[in-house]
């Protein structure tokens, strides 16, 4: 039997942008640089002993390696809250689309909201790539997961991208660093896509069996025993490409 056939998400760009924009990527390629600084133990003051630290939790790294990273376009200076840039389209791309690396939402948009602030607008890091999911699928678009060092939050949103991908997602986001002032450079990334199967679910509620409750107990009993149990006996494999 051969292998079994990779799903593709496929991002295209117009002709003339190609050379010129940074690549969605994996996100197992767009670690940041205080996560590869981490140590892999560190002293548990509590229990005064050393434990494995952040980097070595298997659900915190996959989910920050799942999926897809959408960089910023180009390097975007903020001074006093006002934003400027430099990129000139080039010519033969399609005039009556944005090319602008951000525009904005007014605040009235999400009045009601906990992203509601007055005399603030909405910003929209603008897209220029397509996104075409495989038939059946959706892209979860979300923050970039667990990077709480970046002076904004991409709102999160469902799209069916299997089916609406002829033109690009933009990604809309609170700027919450009213006290930044640099650049944001190239490459950043501003909002992670995951591919999510499209499938009807339903709850259900039951007590533990026997067995279920024998499971408990022995699971329970491990990882009070040994470290790194999750990582070693039930993580599932992932890879990127």
């Amino acid at each position: 039997m051969g292998q079994p056939t990779d799903l593709i998400v496929t991002f295209r760009c117009q002709p003339e942008f190609e050379g010129l924009l940074p690549r969605p990527l994996p996100a197992v390629l767009g670690l940041p640089a205080w996560y590869k600084a981490l140590p892999q133990k560190a002293f548990n003051g509590t229990e005064r002993q050393e434990t494995l630290a952040l980097k070595k939790c298997p659900p915190f790294i996959d989910a920050m390696t799942y999926g897809f990273l959408i960089p910023l376009a180009v390097d975007l200076e903020v001074r006093d809250g006002q934003f400027s840039w430099n990129f000139d389209a080039p010519p033969g791309v399609v005039s009556e689309y944005v090319h602008s690396p951000i525009s904005y939402h007014d605040p009235g948009q999400v009045a009601g909201t906990p992203f509601f602030d007055d005399d603030r607008f909405i910003i929209k890091f603008n897209n220029f790539w397509t996104i075409q999911a495989p038939p059946g699928y959706s892209l979860l678009i979300t923050h970039p997961i667990n990077r709480a060092d970046l002076p904004f939050t991409t709102l999160t949103g469902l799209v069916d991208c299997d089916r609406f991908c002829d033109v690009p997602i933009h990604f809309p986001a609170r700027w919450h660093d009213v006290d930044f002032n640099g650049v944001l450079p190239k490459g950043t990334p501003v909002a992670q896509c995951l591919p999510v199967k499209r499938e009807n679910w339903a709850a259900r509620h039951e007590p533990m069996s026997a067995e279920a409750m024998t499971r408990f107990v022995e699971t329970k009993t491990i990882l009070a025993q040994e470290s790194d149990i999750y990582r070693r006996q039930y993580r599932a494999p992932k890879r990127q490409k």
